[in-house]
């Protein structure tokens, strides 16, 4: 599950006009997955502003994030309550300052590094919303991207005219925008079935 959600994330930054560089291909024998960071990604277009950036970002505030490193976790049936993130440390292991020096030598020494936490989802309620959120920065985070965000940026802009032949992932979400399996307005997944089954209902 890891690979392919790193994928959804890799195409989001790079739909975006990021440059995108993965760190390795493969897992190092001595070294645990949770101190990795998946991706180094710089924006050659930056707009900076002296506003600053918020904790959740959207799509518009990626235009001012000039570089960091990525790190997705793919835990789609969970969602980042304070409970769990105060017993899964994993999660922001890798803004350790041990672990985080390892990974800015690895991309190049850089400096002013944005440290961004792909998360499945966070709290509907408000209170445990701003925990989490309070959680992470405490921790080192500096931002987070839902991936429920990503995954609905790319669907929008994904365009059945054009043929991603370039990419397996933006073809197969064409092909499902061409269906029907996905539709513009309310980005509902795997509408047709439930058309199947009204047509089957006996007629009066």
């Amino acid at each position: 599950m890891s690979a392919i959600s790193e994928t959804f994330v890799r195409e989001y930054f790079e739909m975006h006009g990021f440059l995108v560089r993965q760190q390795r291909k493969f897992v190092a024998p001595n070294r645990r997955e949770d101190e990795e960071f998946d991706f180094f990604v710089l924006n050659p277009g930056v707009q900076p502003s002296s506003e600053p950036m918020p904790f959740v970002l959207g799509n518009r505030d990626l235009m001012r994030l000039g570089q960091g490193v990525v790190v997705v976790k793919g835990w789609h049936t969970e969602t980042f309550t304070p409970g769990l993130l105060a017993h899964a440390p994993e999660i922001y292991r890798f803004v350790e300052p041990c672990v985080f020096q390892q990974a800015v030598k690895a991309f190049g020494n850089r400096q002013s590094l944005t440290k961004i936490l792909v998360v499945p989802a966070l709290p509907q309620a408000l209170e445990a919303r701003e925990e989490s959120i309070q959680f992470l920065r405490a921790k080192g985070v500096d931002a987070v991207i839902p991936f429920s965000h990503i995954l609905t940026d790319l669907l929008e802009r994904i365009e059945v005219n054009r043929n991603y032949q370039k990419s397996d992932l933006l073809q197969v979400l064409r092909i499902l925008k061409n269906y029907g399996f996905v539709r513009d307005a309310q980005m509902e997944l795997f509408g047709a079935p439930k058309l199947r089954a009204r047509r089957k209902s006996p007629a009066k």
